[in-house]
């Protein structure tokens, strides 16, 4: 998959999660040597089982509308932490107290953090086009 489509899709998945006010996101970009299965990480938090599950069915509806599915889901019944992988992208929405637990972050620590706006993929300025000029009308004699 290239580059830009990966980046487009995690940033569909991040949206979803904002709009299911999920808290604390945070997005790593992992290192090719770092032995990461992955290219990102989505990590975000929900304050209860149901939100969690809102979050988790949010980043998967939307991705299904992009005609992308995930390869693997787990976690959704306890909703303690729900991972979703999509390959080339993990999204895990975590219980607060499971979050501090596991410390992600701290586990990938190598890994680059990225801010929603960094994935977002230069558009090339559109050229103006200007109105034809007229040419100057000639008097006739």
């Amino acid at each position: 998959m290239k580059k830009t489509d990966t980046k487009r899709q995690v940033t569909e998945a991040i949206a979803a999660c904002q709009d299911k006010k999920a808290e604390e996101i945070t997005i790593l970009e992992l290192e090719k040597n770092s032995g990461a299965f992955t290219d990102y990480f989505v990590v975000c938090s929900g304050t209860n089982p149901r939100q969690i599950q809102a979050i988790a069915d949010e980043v998967e509806l939307r991705l299904k509308r992009d005609g992308l599915y995930p390869a693997h889901i787990e976690g959704y019944r306890q909703a303690e932490w729900v991972l979703l992988d999509y390959v080339d992208f993990v999204v895990h929405v975590f219980a607060e107290k499971t979050r501090r637990y596991y410390q992600l972050e701290r586990l990938w620590k190598s890994a680059k953090r990225l801010e929603p706006a960094d994935l977002k993929t230069p558009t090339r300025r559109a050229t103006q086009k200007r109105p034809p000029t007229a040419a100057p009308k000639r008097k006739r004699a």
